[in-house]
């Protein structure tokens, strides 16, 4: 998760446990607006997994923890209009997918969702390079097409989305990272997806070994930051397992980190 930085400089942010591993969330960000439709950004990983590969990922719940936290809200799968992905590795795709069962073929979880997918992510999916195909989920892309609902766009606006939401694209992590700002009465709300997955990675040189052109993405980044650092926006983190969202800050020497972190990002209005 922190490609070629010194475990004794990450640990500090992220201290591992007996067998290395770090705590990872796979946060969700629901857009409820005010016509009634509701927007969901990711889904996560979900509980698509068998047994054998939720151990070896480390996946600690057997439910579907996305289905549970809508629930709390009063929220039916059912009742999600739009679904957007920022890409399809199966950490932030694979909750489209209803709970493992043995011998039951997997199915999707949201029956009446739009899913807004980036076009070149989309293809990336369809044809995977060596080095990522184990990220992706074959089974899943037939299904998202059978619905009849999906959406691949590569311009900074979604047709299904509309007015309120505008799209900017970065290829350091995987062809096509859509990155989805929404506008709130808050400030606008960019969910960062794996570009800066959690506060440690704000920190411009700090990448994942899964980013496929590192030096790209720290361009990309400081960028972003730049951008909503500008608005006064706020990132929203999908792996931080602390801290939902967060602003832009800089320390005496103009380096960037989160400040006004918040564990949990909830509209009040």
């Amino acid at each position: 998760m922190f490609g070629n930085a010194p475990k004794a400089v990450w640990q500090r942010w992220c201290p591992p446990d007996q067998h290395n591993r770090i705590p990872l969330a796979c946060r969700s960000l629901l857009v409820e607006e005010d016509g009634g439709r509701r927007v969901l950004l990711e889904t996560g990983i979900g509980a698509f997994f068998e047994p054998s590969l939720r151990e070896r990922y480390g996946v600690e719940e057997s439910e579907h923890v996305l289905l549970r936290s809508l629930a709390e809200l009063g929220v039916q799968p059912e009742q999600i209009d739009v679904i957007v992905l920022s890409h399809m590795h199966f950490d932030h795709a694979g909750g489209l997918l209803r709970p493992w069962s043995d011998g039951a073929e997997p199915s999707l979880a949201f029956p009446n969702a739009h899913y807004v997918v980036s076009r070149l992510a989309w293809e990336r999916a369809l044809a995977p390079h060596p080095r990522d195909r184990a990220s992706f989920i074959p089974a899943l892309q037939p299904m998202l097409e059978a619905t009849g609902r999906l959406e691949l766009v590569d311009a900074d606006r979604s047709d299904v989305l509309g007015a309120g939401y505008d799209m900017s694209y970065s290829d350091g992590h995987t062809p096509g990272l859509m990155l989805t700002r929404v506008s709130t009465p808050r400030g606008p709300i960019t969910f960062m997806g794996d570009l800066v997955p959690g506060v440690p990675w704000v920190h411009l040189p700090i990448t994942m070994g899964y980013d496929r052109w590192p030096e790209r993405l720290i361009d990309e980044k400081k960028a972003m930051l730049e951008r909503i650092e500008a608005e006064d926006g706020w990132m929203f983190f999908t792996h931080d397992a602390a801290v939902a969202a967060a602003k832009v800050g800089r320390d005496e020497r103009g380096r960037y980190h989160a400040t006004d972190s918040s564990a949990r990002l909830a509209s009040q209005d």
